[in-house]
């Protein structure tokens, strides 16, 4: 079995069997999960095929049409853009001479090139080891740096634990695989446990939380750079994102909230980056509010909701509120708006994270979304209470004012009940809170 991460720029050949209902099983998106992986498409047999061959997933028709493909084509690798079992990866592998790939194999080499922080690579790996663990044919010795001078001397193997009597050169293999993924656990769940005290402290100083979800590509960085002023990675390919952003977002008669931008989603996501990436999506799954963005101009976009919604009930989000976000207005040639249902509640905001436009209308309908009880009321504001007055014009609250003959200045407010009681703390003179 080829081991080996296959370099960047190599030449692959696609495999697409038409044999899902659904449209996103295209040629299209398999070829853009190849470019994101770094790797060159050169060709792409396709074919229809209701039930999946149990040896090569392909038939023997189809591996001699590949064969004789790449007896003509220098390629360094098939990719195919269904998962593979072991079995048939092997067997292909083995008729072909090259490297195969499935799905979820490619899936994590963009993982893996993409990861930049040290707990996304963890994650990764992870994943990578889950999904490798079922495929081990031969050594894996190199995961052994890990160990440190465990020593493999000759009588060393059963005092160091690395090969008791009897044991084979798979079993070690597969036991190596395994302590790695324990000890990667035991990182990760630190990792978690962080996140978690991070969220409490969150929940006890009253700030909301707010994650942006989405199909992968959808604009969601983008978007998030516009709302917060941030400058995260934007790349026109698939999964450009991986390790999750946090940043303030200012929002009008609410204040302060936390933005959180993560992994983009995609059909048939793996369970392996799902669980690998769990302590990262609970900040989709434990936030106030999801954003969750949509290509508008895209024909697929309502199967690409439902596969997200699929993601989201998977890491236990389903039941968190969601505001439909409809990016990329400006491909639609629409102008940014608010959708509502029939009990007033805005459901859907049209708007193109590339030039802003419907930004303003975006953080409205978030505020109204996530606000508590709000309340119009008129205070007067005495000239010692500048700080108070402040206070008010950072949250957006003020609607008007005018100047009293007493130096006091008369505040017209419209204003989360909880922030005006927290804010005044009853110190005002002149209250008049319905």
């Amino acid at each position: 079995m080829f081991l080996d991460r296959p370099k960047s720029g190599s030449k692959a050949l696609l495999v697409h069997i038409q044999k899902h209902n659904s449209e996103l099983a295209t040629i299209v998106e398999l070829k853009e999960l190849v470019r994101s992986a770094g790797l060159v498409p050169v060709g792409c047999l396709s074919s229809n095929r209701r039930y999946p061959h149990p040896g090569t997933f392909i038939g023997g028709g189809k591996v001699d049409e590949i064969a004789a493909f790449l007896a003509d084509q220098a390629c360094d690798l098939v990719i195919f853009g269904d998962d593979l079992s072991p079995t048939q990866e092997r067997n292909l592998e083995q008729a072909l001479d090259k490297r195969v790939l499935g799905r979820t194999g490619l899936i994590l080499e963009i993982f893996a090139r993409r990861a930049r922080t040290h707990e996304g690579k963890l994650q990764v790996e992870l994943a990578q080891l889950d999904h490798a663990s079922s495929r081990l044919v031969r050594g894996w010795s190199h995961l052994d740096r890990q160990r440190g001078g465990s020593g493999r001397g000759a009588g060393a193997g059963a005092s160091s634990g690395l090969g008791g009597a009897g044991e084979t050169q798979l079993e070690s293999d597969q036991r190596m695989v395994s302590d790695r993924i324990k000890r990667i656990n035991g990182r990760l769940a630190k990792v978690q446990s962080q996140r978690e005290h991070n969220r409490r402290g969150r929940t006890r100083s009253d700030v909301k939380t707010i994650s942006l979800a989405g199909y992968t590509n959808a604009g969601k960085s983008t978007l998030f750079n516009q709302l917060c002023a941030a400058d995260v990675l934007v790349e026109n390919q698939l999964f450009a994102t991986l390790d999750p952003t946090l940043r303030k977002l200012e929002l009008p008669v609410v204040g302060n909230a936390v933005l959180a931008d993560t992994v983009g989603f995609i059909r048939q996501l793996p369970h392996s980056l799902v669980d690998a990436f769990r302590a990262t999506l609970e900040e989709v799954s434990q936030a106030d509010l999801i954003l969750h963005v949509v290509d508008a101009a895209s024909p697929l976009r309502g199967e690409q909701i439902s596969e997200v919604n699929v993601v989201l009930e998977e890491i236990g989000a389903e039941a968190t509120p969601q505001l439909m976000v409809y990016n990329k207005v400006d491909l639609l040639e629409e102008e940014p708006r608010i959708d509502r249902n029939a009990q007033g509640v805005v459901t859907k905001v049209w708007v193109s994270s590339i030039d802003g436009a419907g930004k303003a209308l975006l953080l409205e309908a978030i505020a109204e979304r996530i606000g508590e009880a709000v309340i119009e009321t008129n205070v007067k504001v005495r000239p010692q209470d500048g700080r108070i007055r402040a206070q008010f014009f950072e949250l957006g609250a003020v609607v008007a004012e005018r100047p009293c003959e007493d130096g006091s200045v008369e505040m017209h407010l419209r204003i989360q009940e909880s922030s005006f009681r927290k804010i005044t703390q009853n110190k005002l003179a002149g209250q008049s809170v319905p």
